[in-house]
């Protein structure tokens, strides 16, 4: 938080001040067509076990890479051992391991909401209080004190507004006595157009900055922001079955991110500027940014998962892990029959490596001990399991390689 006297000129307290709230769509409507059309197909070829898996690691770079725009680096390693709830005796390790976790956890359990025909419309103030409780609820009280540049500290408190000034850049936010005002017009101009259908790409990124300039709550703004945007997607198909994800892009475009973020800030530049008080060209460049980076994560996800270069990938990689005994024989064999076909009976795999039924147990008992096979049960159909020291290998960039290196 930063309140100085000389950044108080203009205290937003009418919302009028918050608009244009829509851009020129027109604009943008042929890269929210693509967009649309390419997240459609995302995933063709693979069938519906395979698919939840690689949506299970998309969903947390997701929180690696939204966390790592907020300035915390979560290695590999410790986002593994934070999936088995197994957390560091390091202050500071731990903490970073419960921050993926939470956004982990708080946007699994609103993907299955999502769809729920009692599930409130994610533009209420109702709804974002509930994603920010999600969130904050699960952190150790530690991580919800946060200090400003003058020292003092202040408590975040889960689901609830902000009741103090704040300045975040150049952007002094709203009064937090007219938060309720400026959510109540943020719910009325939005919630109609959630659609499933093209433009309502475009209108999600003009929703993402005004709630970011709204920020409502003392701390997780951004963060609340762009799983926002991520549901919002969801609802307008464009999810692409979470195949891909909008923070991977963000963080890797973090500078522009932050100085289109802050340029939509501004008061609109002349007459020809648009109508409303902030700056309509502004906030065009935020959601062709916005446009252009989430097309450029579908693509680049395309490439992942085309059958052929997967299919290389892992079975180069089993190669190399075979020859030096980390994998079983024939592992190279047996992964890339699963990844396409789902799942498989357990009496299938002798068949599928060519090895006797002995054999083939022990192969499955090595695999299921070291993640990259999954069972519901002890007899039950394997499918394809994704550990964290493999999908560096498999899904090159999407995950930051080595067990220790951050990686953009």
């Amino acid at each position: 938080m930063d309140m100085t006297p000389e950044r108080s000129a203009k205290l937003f307290d009418s919302v009028s001040d918050m608009e244009p709230l829509l851009p020129s769509v027109m604009f943008l409507q042929n890269k929210a067509a693509e967009i649309w059309r390419s997240a459609a197909e995302l995933g063709g070829v693979f069938p519906k076990k395979t698919l939840q898996e690689i949506a299970g690691i998309v969903r947390s770079m997701n929180g690696y890479y939204s966390n790592l725009i907020e300035g915390h680096t979560t290695r590999p390693i410790e986002i593994e051992a934070a999936l088995r709830k197994s957390f560091s005796t390091d202050n500071g390790e731990r903490n970073r391991q419960m921050l993926h976790l939470a956004h982990l956890e708080t946007l699994e359990e609103a993907e299955k909401e999502l769809s729920s025909s009692t599930a409130m419309g994610i533009c209420s103030k109702e709804y974002l209080c509930k994603l920010h409780y999600s969130f904050c609820s699960r952190l150790p009280k530690e991580l919800l004190v946060t200090k400003d540049p003058s020292g003092s500290e202040f408590e975040t408190i889960p689901g609830e507004f902000r009741t103090s000034m704040v300045a975040v850049g150049r952007h002094i936010a709203p009064l937090p006595g007219k938060l309720n005002d400026f959510l109540k017009r943020f719910e009325e101009v939005y919630t109609p157009l959630v659609l499933d259908q093209p433009d309502s790409l475009v209108v999600a990124a003009a929703a993402h900055h005004r709630l970011a300039w709204i920020h409502p709550f003392s701390d997780g703004n951004g963060r609340v922001s762009r799983m926002f945007t991520h549901l919002w997607f969801i609802k307008a198909g464009a999810g692409g079955h979470g195949l891909w994800t909008l923070s991977r892009g963000l963080a890797r475009g973090i500078d522009e991110y932050k100085t289109l973020l802050d340029a939509a800030d501004e008061k609109r530049h002349g007459d020809l500027d648009g109508r409303g008080y902030l700056s309509l060209s502004s906030l065009d460049r935020f959601c062709s940014f916005i446009m252009d980076t989430s097309m450029d994560q579908i693509s680049f996800m395309k490439g992942m998962l085309s059958l052929p270069g997967l299919n290389n990938r892992i079975r180069g990689f089993c190669d190399v892990r075979e020859r030096s005994g980390e994998l079983p024989k024939r592992t190279s064999l047996l992964l890339p029959e699963i990844v396409l076909k789902g799942d498989v009976s357990r009496g299938d795999v002798s068949r599928l490596v060519g090895a006797s039924p002995r054999t083939a147990q022990a192969l499955i008992g090595n695999l299921l001990e070291l993640g990259y096979l999954k069972s519901d049960s002890p007899k039950g159909k394997l499918s394809i399991g994704f550990p964290v020291e493999a999908c560096s290998h498999f899904f090159p960039d999407l995950f930051p390689s080595g067990p220790t290196a951050p990686r953009l």
